[in-house]
């Protein structure tokens, strides 16, 4: 039996809470619902902090959706508990127009993956039915053309609204700009802070992107000026920080954590993800070599209090798709591709969360009044 969104929304509909006026769909209660087959997941959140009140919930939408919709249906049920005070110091700012969320992917460290986690994430958002933007900003080793097999290609200019923009090159249901499309591969880009932050910005401001429910920017590793620049031009409505398990880079992803988190930066965190947990050989499927550590950036997230979203196993094939410019996760039903598919719902769900309980974010004005430290929000 194919399970259909519209019909679990339906039996949704017949369950209220007490002392609420109306059902747990149209008041919000459910955030977000996603449906794989005979697999039904839904995010909820109520105010209730009480366990007896989430199991009581958790229960009644078990039993309604076996009821109502189909008995064998494997349901996912993640609660979140919000508090009745929303916090109110996060910095606001002007969306551009047509793109509904920005999402910042960092790492403290270069080498972890995070380009890979990227062009992975973006091609599964696609294939889920969301459009997709991928800014590549990391200046001086941009890496996604490659993933994308768009190498050498060059953007193309198009009037909208009688202004030049940039047409962004797509592949596999992604538009991606990339410094990587006005240099040669050979080429090493050797410029200062101030000349790639205007490189940046004409990616950002002079594209035709067009309307997309994600863009997704690809840091360069660290905390430098390419990071400042993108907070100071863009409202970015949350981060994403990628490691692997073993000190050397938790160490840094510590570090570009604490930046989104500074005081007058104060970008929400969405989420971890650990990259390279562990190794499977394929003459012993049931072994994992955990050859960077163990858990690494899961204890990390906890450490932090961001969202842990997952892990994602160290296999050749990932670093081939890549190499070969087909992103793993075009793979259907593969191992690899249903990590990506758990990873990317998880982000969704914390931006989904993000979005209906914290004030947009705003660019961030920064001043070279004390070496490029002095940073205000716009007022």
């Amino acid at each position: 039996m194919k399970i259909t969104k519209e019909a679990v929304l339906l039996a949704l509909k017949t369950i209220s809470l007490p002392n609420n006026e109306g059902n747990i769909v149209d008041t919000g209660i459910i955030t977000n619902l996603m449906i794989f087959g005979d697999q039904v997941d839904i995010d909820i959140q109520i105010d209730n902090p009480s366990l007896q009140a989430r199991k009581k919930l958790e229960v009644i939408i078990l039993k309604t959706i076996h009821e109502q919709v189909y008995e064998k249906a494997k349901i996912k049920i993640n609660v979140k508990v919000i508090s009745a005070q929303k916090q109110d110091n996060i910095i606001k700012g002007k969306q551009i127009p047509g793109i509904e969320n920005i999402i910042a992917i960092s790492s403290g460290k270069g080498g972890v993956g995070k380009s890979t986690i990227t062009a992975n994430m973006a091609v599964t958002l696609a294939k889920m039915g969301c459009k997709v933007g991928i800014l590549d900003a990391d200046i001086y080793g941009p890496s996604i053309p490659t993933m994308f097999d768009i190498e050498g290609s060059k953007p193309l200019s198009v009037k909208i609204d009688g202004k030049s923009k940039m047409q962004p090159i797509e592949n596999y249901g992604v538009k991606i700009l990339s410094i990587g499309f006005f240099t040669k591969p050979e080429q090493a880009v050797i410029w200062r802070g101030p000349m790639a932050a205007k490189a940046l910005n004409q990616m950002i401001f002079d594209a035709a992107w067009g309307n997309l429910d994600f863009l997704l920017i690809d840091l360069p590793p660290g905390t430098g000026d390419i990071h400042l620049s993108i907070v100071q031009s863009l409202p970015i409505s949350g981060a994403l920080v990628v490691s692997t398990p073993q000190n050397v880079a938790l160490a840094d992803a510590k570090k570009g954590i604490a930046m989104f988190q500074q005081e007058n930066i104060n970008v929400p965190v969405i989420g971890v993800v650990e990259n390279m947990s562990y190794f499977t050989p394929i003459d012993l499927p049931e072994k994992k070599y955990y050859i960077f550590g163990k858990k690494g950036a899961e204890f990390l997230a906890k450490d932090k209090a961001v969202p842990f979203l997952g892990s994602l196993p160290l296999v050749q094939t990932i670093r081939e798709a890549s190499d070969y410019g087909r992103p793993a996760s075009l793979q259907e039903n593969s191992i690899v591709a249903n990590e990506f598919v758990e990873i990317t719902k998880n982000m969704v769900s914390e931006v989904i969360f993000r979005n209906k309980n914290l004030p947009p974010t705003k660019a961030v004005e920064i001043t070279n009044l004390v070496g490029c430290e002095a940073i205000k929000s716009k007022s």
